[in-house]
C-alpha cells in the first residue's frame, strides 16, 4: 500500500506494534539496495511468519555532520536532490502492485538538526512519517525549548521524536552521559515530543558489536514517561542485549551501520575467490605481483560480464543485508504477531 504517512496511521501502526509486543525497527539507508533490501526482507518475513503484513520504517539523515545520507544518496552530494530520489523510490516500492505490498512502510527523517536542516524543518512534513528533531548538541534548558517550539509548529502534521541526550560517535574521546529518569521525564513533559532518543549506552557508526546497552536504565525511564523510548546505535551492542527491548519501554529500534559494516566483508570475499571473473587474469596477475592476493587466488580465466558489473556487487550486499534484517524482525517481531 502506498506510504503510511499521516500521523493518526502512524500513531495507529504503533499502537498495533504494542498490543502484538513488537518493536517497530528504522532501517536508515543511503542507496536503492539498502532500501530494496529492507523491504524485501520486510515482505519475505511476513510471507515466512504467515502475517499479512508487518510495519518497516525506512529513515535518511539529510544535513546531519556524521553522516549526511541524502547526500550520499546521490554523486551530485545535493542532499534535497538525494532526499527527492529516496522519497520517489520509497513511493514506487511502497505501491499496491509492488512485489512488497504486504509491507507497511513508514519513512522517517533521522537527526534532522535544528540549525543545519533549517530549509528542511520547512518542507512540508505531511509526506514523511516520522521525523527526529535533534538539538540534542544545545544545552538541556535550549534542547527543551528548541523541541517544544517544533512540537507546536509541526506535531499536527508528523510523528515527533526528541532526542534528550547526545548520542555520541563509537571511538570518539569523548563519553556521553546516560540519561537519568529525571531528565527523560521531564524532557517529555515540557516538549510534548511523541518518543525519545535516551542516551541507554549504545553509539552511532561502531565498528563492533561490543558496547552495553542498559535496559535496567531504559526501564526506570519507562515507567515514568511510558513506552516511548527510542534506541539508536543497535549496531554496537550484541544481538543478545538487545532481544527484548519491549519489555524495557522501548517501542523504536535504529539500525544503519550493521547494515554496511557486516555486509561488506561478505562482498571482499566473493570478489577475492572469483577475481578473474570479476577484473581479469592481468589484473589479478598484477595484484599477486605486488603481494595483494595469494597464490591460492585462481589466476587464470577471463573476466565475465557476469562478475564485473555493479549488479553484481550490488546483489551480493542486498542479499547478506536481507539476512540481517530478517535477523533484527525475528528478535523484535516475536512469535505469530498475535496480541
Amino acid at each position: 500500500m502506498p506510504l503510511i504517512v499521516t500521523r493518526d496511521q502512524v500513531l495507529d501502526l504503533y499502537a498495533e506494534a504494542a498490543r502484538r509486543k513488537w518493536v517497530i525497527p528504522c532501517f536508515c539507508s543511503e542507496n536503492l539496495t539498502t532500501t530494496e533490501a529492507v523491504l524485501a526482507a520486510a515482505s519475505d518475513f511476513a510471507r515466512q511468519r504467515k502475517l499479512d503484513r508487518v510495519p518497516i520504517t525506512v529513515g535518511i539523515t539529510n544535513q546531519y555532520s556524521h553522516r549526511a545520507q541524502s547526500a550520499w544518496y546521490t554523486h551530485s552530494r545535493r542532499w534535497d536532490v538525494g532526499l527527492r530520489l529516496f522519497m520517489a523510490e520509497l513511493q514506487v516500492l511502497a505501491r499496491d502492485d509492488s512485489p512488497y505490498a504486504n509491507v507497511d512502510v513508514m519513512v522517517h527523517l533521522d537527526h534532522t538538526q535544528h540549525d543545519h536542516d533549517r530549509e528542511l524543518l520547512e518542507w512540508d512534513m505531511g509526506q514523511f512519517s516520522s521525523i527526529m528533531f535533534d538539538a540534542s548538541t544545545l544545552p538541556f534548558e535550549e534542547n527543551i525549548a528548541a523541541t517544544r517550539q517544533f512540537v507546536r509548529a509541526k506535531g499536527d502534521q508528523i510523528v515527533v521524536e526528541g532526542a534528550c541526550d547526545e548520542i555520541l560517535d563509537a571511538g570518539g574521546e569523548e563519553a556521553g552521559d546516560l540519561t537519568s529518569p529525571d531528565h527523560a521525564e521531564r524532557y517529555v513533559r515540557e516538549t510534548g515530543a511523541d518518543m525519545i532518543v535516551a542516551n541507554l549506552g549504545t553509539e552511532h557508526r561502531a565498528s563492533a558489536a561490543s558496547l552495553q546497552y542498559h535496559g535496567d536504565l531504559a526501564r526506570q525511564i519507562s515507567s515514568r514517561i511510558g513506552p516511548k523510548l527510542v534506541l539508536h546505535g543497535c549496531s554496537s551492542v550484541p544481538p543478545e542485549q538487545i532481544g527484548k527491548l519491549f519489555d524495557d519501554g522501548i517501542c523504536k529500534a535504529n539500525v544503519w551501520t550493521a547494515l554496511e559494516r557486516d555486509s561488506s566483508p561478505v562482498l571482499l570475499a566473493e570478489m577475492v575467490r572469483n577475481a578473474v571473473q570479476v577484473a581479469g587474469a592481468e589484473a589479478v596477475g598484477r595484484l599477486q605481483e605486488e603481494g595483494l592476493l595469494g597464490p591460492g587466488v585462481p589466476a587464470s580465466g577471463r573476466a565475465a560480464l557476469s562478475h564485473f558489473t555493479t549488479c553484481y556487487r550490488q546483489d551480493i550486499v542486498f542479499q547478506v543485508m536481507k539476512e540481517i534484517v530478517v535477523n533484527f524482525l525475528a528478535m523484535w517481531y516475536p512469535g505469530n504477531g498475535k496480541p
